[in-house]
């Protein structure tokens, strides 16, 4: 058996070896190593896939949220509504703009901003809303959209875990994450479901207007070069990881299979347990599993970490301590907050090793050491 990782790059990467070789050397050749037709090229692809009118690349997804807050003109004293349930930087860019994060609780089942408790945190200060698909599952977007439509709010999604997730409204409309608030973020970091082989990111929009302000606050504030109409910041994608993404790309759909090829075998494996609750998967979109996050129930959620680590299988606890009760949100009234399910969350969840390369042989290894572990 291969030996156990929670994401397999390497072995992902041998197999299209060769493409991403040639696409790298290409770059090389040219010696166009910022900007250019490899970025733009990438760019109008992934704008393709996602069927959306503009893909703005940019340095890494935390630059992505910080790009969208600044072009909608997001300014300290406002309040963006967020879970606290998330990775930090989704509400640390906030912080770092002097924007006042209003955490709420996230549904226990999806893990993502319970839309029900939005409206009652809306105050005459509250600018956006940021739902995050967490772990690939998508936010309950139509309810979002509605309350920001009733509130005149925007909705900036963190789609960081989830591109590739088909949506459908009630009305049958499908759109892919990122594409259904004003503005989607991304993230391509090595081990995301799209990761490039450093750091990257993109934003979303289908406004011409936004789409302008993000290009420019991305490059210095410059609507052309050396005249910089807006305070902006120098946040690139590179030719290189350019390339390489766009080969990536071309096999996102047959890596979003193999995730839920190997979240079904789990969920198979743990049906009927009473000690696990497997990840919930909503009718109107598709689970990308960037992770599988199981909940348990009478056992130690870190008892079963460490006897996992002692038997050679990883596994991540995402996210252990809540945004709110970071000590940098002390400052915003962090630890002023009662959010219960979150906290619940925090002290239960658990993630197994899901990539593409997971073989069958690897995930009936690490269900029998999680079974064995319950059983004792």
């Amino acid at each position: 058996m291969r030996p156990l990782q929670m994401v397999d790059t390497k072995t992902q990467y041998q197999k299209i070896k060769k493409e991403v070789d040639a696409a790298v050397i290409a770059v090389m050749e040219s010696s166009q190593f910022i900007g250019g037709k490899t970025v733009s090229d990438f760019a109008a692809n992934l704008a393709t896939y996602h069927g959306s009118k503009h893909v703005v690349p940019c340095a890494n997804g935390t630059d992505a949220l910080q790009i969208a807050m600044m072009a909608l003109g997001l300014k300290a004293g406002d309040e963006v509504i967020t879970p606290s349930f998330t990775y930090i930087a989704t509400v640390e860019v906030a912080a770092l703009l002097g924007i006042k994060p209003i955490f709420v609780e996230v549904d226990p089942k999806t893990f993502c901003i319970d839309p029900v408790i939005i409206e009652k945190a809306i105050t005459p200060k509250t600018k956006a809303i940021v739902p995050v698909h967490l772990y690939g599952h998508a936010a309950d977007m139509e309810t979002i959209m509605a309350i920001a439509q009733k509130h005149n709010l925007f909705v900036i999604e963190d789609n960081a875990q989830a591109i590739g997730n088909d949506y459908a409204f009630s009305n049958g409309k499908v759109k892919k994450t990122g594409t259904i608030g004003h503005i989607g973020c991304t993230s391509f970091y090595p081990s995301k479901n799209l990761g490039a082989f450093g750091d990257g990111g993109a934003m979303f929009t289908d406004d011409d207007a936004l789409a302008e302000q993000l290009r420019m606050i991305a490059s210095h504030g410059q609507s052309k070069r050396y005249y910089h109409d807006v305070v902006g910041c120098n946040s690139r994608l590179d030719a290189m990881q350019a390339a390489i993404l766009d080969i990536k790309l071309k096999h996102l759909d047959e890596y979003i299979a193999a995730r839920r090829k190997a979240a079904d075998f789990y969920d198979a494996a743990f049906a009927g347990n009473d000690q696990i609750t497997v990840p919930f998967r909503a009718a109107n979109n598709t689970h990308v599993f960037h992770q599988y996050t199981i909940l348990l129930e009478g056992a130690s959620r870190d008892a079963l970490s460490q006897f996992l680590a002692d038997k050679g299988v990883p596994s991540m606890i995402y996210y252990p301590v809540p945004a709110h009760r970071q000590k940098m949100f002390d400052a915003f009234g962090g630890s002023d907050y009662h959010l219960p399910v979150t906290d619940w969350l925090t002290e239960r969840v658990i993630s197994l090793p899901i990539h593409t390369e997971l073989d069958e042989e690897q995930q009936q290894f690490i269900v029998s050491k999680v079974l064995e572990f319950l059983d004792n």
